[in-house]
């Protein structure tokens, strides 16, 4: 318990930080809807999915969103997959005495409404509507949000980590690395991201983690200015210069000593990284060269609005979430960069 309340208790300098932060109302409100909205997200296939969440037949306990059965399990004739939207197996279930729990949205990213041809405007059954395959468009965004949000904190924490690391470098040791880590960082920077993309896009199959490897190549470079020039200027802070006259590894010294100057600034960057992570990918996938056809993606449902300007619905929607979510990120940025604003703590 004392440990755990020491890893609580905020040093004075921290604490007016987080003073600053939390007098920032606009900044607290973003964070916790944010907070809201991911947590949301993440249990998706719970909320939004065709098939129930739970099945019980024969005494017996049965998952059918985590796991496959046939409809011999349940009292039916064919080795397969029973067809969630027919009410065959429904029926063979409350035959037993059986009990049937399904998910408050009885769709999935990928499931069709058949009962609805092409984008169908907001009813009862779709809240928001169905795009112009039949599929329903609230499931569809709440699957859309945690991809883009779990696609935008990866390729965050990916570019921070080699960003800072780049940086430290380059700023610790100076002379000839740091020659070469700019002139790298000259050449690197001057590829036509969007171009590779494109080529690459049509030589692999670019899923989830191939599209984060390959945007995880180029957008580390935004960082590496800012913790290089904090870690020239840190270096040469007495204390640094005592460590290393002491012997202290030059790895301990950037780790201890001198890296948590640099992060101050580096966190207030944060946010709005993010926020390009999440641009990125809705940019591509409204481009088509993001994530695989048929994907939940924020991006694709922007480009049905596009192409389906009779179904206003659809891009009311993708406008709405999109832009809520980076203005969200935005304010919360915002408190994150006054909170660490020296001006503004000490001032």
């Amino acid at each position: 318990m004392a440990a755990i309340k020491k890893l609580c208790d905020l040093s004075p300098l921290n604490r007016r930080r987080w003073n600053v932060f939390r007098s920032h109302r606009r900044s607290i409100i973003s964070l916790k809807v944010f907070g809201v909205l991911f947590f949301v997200s993440l249990f998706a296939d719970v909320i939004a999915n065709h098939k129930p969440l739970l099945i019980a037949y024969n005494s017996q306990l049965y998952f059918p969103f985590i796991k496959t059965y046939t409809e011999t399990n349940f009292g039916g004739e064919l080795e397969l997959e029973p067809d969630w939207q027919d009410n065959y197996i429904y029926q063979r279930i409350q035959e037993a005495d059986g009990m049937v729990i399904t998910a408050p949205i009885p769709f999935s990213y990928s499931s069709v409404n058949y009962n609805k041809s092409g984008p169908s405007p907001p009813s009862l059954e779709n809240l928001l509507g169905t795009d112009d395959q039949g599929r329903d468009v609230l499931a569809r965004v709440l699957y859309g949000l945690r991809t883009s949000i779990l696609f935008g904190l990866l390729l965050t924490l990916g570019s921070s980590l080699i960003g800072v690391t780049a940086g430290a470098i380059q700023g610790y040791y100076g002379g000839t690395v740091d020659l070469a880590g700019q002139r790298f960082l000259e050449v690197w920077s001057g590829l036509p991201v969007l171009y590779l993309l494109i080529i690459l896009s049509g030589l692999i199959n670019t899923g989830f983690w191939a599209l984060l490897t390959i945007l995880l190549l180029f957008s580390w470079m935004p960082l590496v200015d800012l913790v290089r020039a904090e870690f020239l200027k840190a270096k040469n802070y007495e204390y640094v210069l005592a460590a290393r006259a002491m012997g202290v590894p030059p790895s301990r010294v950037i780790v201890r000593h001198v890296l948590p100057n640099a992060l101050v600034s580096t966190v207030t960057y944060l946010p709005f990284i993010l926020c390009g992570a999440i641009t990125t990918l809705a940019s591509l996938d409204f481009l088509g060269f993001g994530l695989p056809s048929g994907s939940p993606s924020l991006g694709e449902l922007i480009a049905q609005g596009k192409h389906n300007l009779q179904a206003p619905w659809l891009g009311i929607t993708a406008f709405t979430v999109t832009s809520s979510l980076l203005i969200l990120l935005v304010f919360v940025g915002e408190g994150v960069r006054d909170a660490l604003d020296p001006r503004v703590v000490h001032g």
